[in-house]
C-alpha cells in the first residue's frame, strides 16, 4: 500500500513531461503530494529552504530528469549526496537518456533506479506506478 502522505519532488523542465507524470499518477489514483521544480537549482532551494519555503516534510522520493538547464541532474545528485541533511534522499532518475555514461554516473550517486522514459503513455504510466509502489509502498 502506498503511503498517501509521502511527498514526491519531480525535477523536470519539460512541461509536457510534467503533465505526463501528473496524468500517470492520476490514472493510477496515486494521490501523493507532487511538488515540481523546473531546474536542479530550484530543487535544491526547495529542499534547503534557500530563498523559498522549505518543503516540509521533506519529500520521500525525488523523480529526477538528467537533462536540465543550468545544473544537470548528475550535478544535483552530487550536491544531494554531499549535503548532510539531504544525502539519504531516495532518488529515481526518470530521463530520456539511455547513455551508459549517464546511467553509470547516476548509480555512482546511489540512485534507487534509472528509468528511461517510455515513448507510449501506457508504458510510462505503468513505469510510474511500479516505481511509486516499489519505493513508497515499502516505507
Amino acid at each position: 500500500m502506498i503511503d498517501q502522505n509521502a511527498g514526491i519532488l519531480l525535477v523536470e523542465d519539460d512541461r509536457v513531461d510534467v503533465m505526463t507524470v501528473q496524468r500517470a499518477l492520476k490514472r493510477h489514483a496515486i494521490g501523493n503530494p507532487l511538488h515540481v521544480a523546473r531546474t536542479a537549482v530550484d530543487a535544491l532551494s526547495m529542499l534547503r529552504g534557500d530563498g523559498v519555503e522549505r518543503l516540509e516534510p521533506a519529500p520521500a522520493l525525488i523523480l529526477l530528469d538528467l537533462n536540465l538547464p543550468c545544473m544537470s541532474g548528475i550535478e544535483l545528485l552530487k550536491a544531494l549526496r554531499e549535503d548532510d541533511e539531504l544525502r539519504d534522499m531516495m532518488v529515481i532518475v526518470l530521463t530520456s537518456s539511455n547513455e551508459p555514461n549517464d546511467r553509470a554516473a547516476a548509480f555512482r550517486y546511489e540512485v534507487e533506479d534509472y528509468i528511461v522514459k517510455p515513448h507510449s503513455f501506457d508504458d510510462f504510466a505503468t513505469a510510474i506506478k511500479t516505481v511509486i509502489n516499489d519505493v513508497l509502498g515499502g516505507r
